[in-house]
């Protein structure tokens, strides 16, 4: 076959087929009428509408994605199993390895914002253990499978995939390279795309927040998310408390703090040990082997369930915070 008749050959015969299957990868979300309403939105914010549209033709929907966000949620553990999946030897280690090599950007991050080192330690411990698990999905395809083929989640995960499209093209980071949890997560920290625009933070304040390969962006970047949420320096996360007398719905009143100290000890939960009775708490109820343990939880320990809205989460963060403090 002559260089003509080859070129002839391919022009004929597997041109027709690439440009299948360009069209096929590339054609996912491209006919779906949400899509021009997303390209509109983010252009408002001053996204290139042809660069939105070349990168959610590039967007492939995933099934996985799908079938881990659908699977039916595990029966909820009791505290004391949850909390041996965080509170573990090697977790604790790990903590304090990662605050040895990263101690100049913790010590000042904590001094300018009053966010104890070891309680960034330990978010960045339980959401990624330390930045080895951060998430395998680009986080284009885990946005936009969610946006366009989830519908009980679908605005949420629309709003989601403007604010990654919006925030990358701003930032100057490739869209198509980044990468996250199923969900949509991302980095040492586990931001969400609005979280990430709202709270991420360059540790030398200049430029886009890493919070994908830079510690010390994404330690900057969880110490803001807790300013912003409510922190208070020097101020008590939690301490243990009696409750063996109190009503089951004295702990049914939700994570934020609305009764005194003094007033949760009129219904049956105390502190063990000294306090203020003025200051606001939370009475908690963790589930043990052989019982129950009593907390009361203050502002600090909301500020902790605004990054996952659940009290065992908050308990395992603020325990691992203190077992690595304790060894540092």
């Amino acid at each position: 076959m002559n260089h003509f008749t080859a070129r002839r050959f391919w022009v004929v015969l597997v041109a027709p087929l690439l440009i299948a299957f360009v069209h096929s990868a590339q054609a996912d979300y491209l006919d779906r009428p949400e899509l021009q309403a997303v390209i509109e939105n983010v252009a408002a914010e001053g996204v290139d509408r042809a660069w939105a549209t070349q990168i959610l033709a590039d967007a492939e929907r995933k099934q996985s994605i799908l079938d881990a966000i659908a699977r039916p949620a595990e029966k909820t553990k009791p505290w004391y199993e949850y909390r041996e999946i965080f509170i573990t030897d090697k977790r604790i280690q790990g903590g304090v390895d990662f605050a040895h090599e990263h101690e100049e950007a913790l010590s000042v991050v904590s001094e300018n914002t009053g966010v104890p080192a070891e309680v960034i330690v330990a978010i960045i411990g339980v959401e990624t253990f330390y930045g080895r698990i951060t998430g395998s999905y680009r986080v284009i395809d885990a946005l936009a499978t969610l946006a366009f083929d989830y519908p009980k989640r679908s605005p949420f995960f629309t709003g989601e995939l403007e604010h990654f499209l919006v925030l990358a093209y701003h930032s100057g980071k490739d869209p198509l390279s980044l990468k996250g949890s199923y969900a949509g997560a991302m980095g040492y920290g586990q931001f969400m795309p609005s979280s990430y625009r709202a709270y991420a933070k360059a540790y030398d304040g200049e430029g886009a927040a890493d919070i994908w390969s830079s510690p010390s962006d994404a330690i900057a970047s969880v110490a803001n998310y807790f300013i912003a949420h409510g922190w208070e320096a020097d101020q008590p996360v939690a301490v243990k408390a009696h409750g063996e007398g109190a009503s089951e719905g004295v702990f049914n009143q939700g994570l934020k703090p609305k009764y005194t100290v003094g007033e949760l000890a009129e219904l049956g939960v105390a502190p063990l040990s000294p306090t203020d009775i003025s200051v606001l708490a939370t009475p908690i109820q963790f589930e043990l082997a052989d019982g129950y343990e009593y907390w009361l939880g203050f502002k600090n320990f909301y500020a902790i369930t605004r990054y996952n809205h659940s009290a065992m989460y908050a308990m395992s963060v603020w325990q691992l915070s203190q077992a690595i403090a304790a060894e540092l």
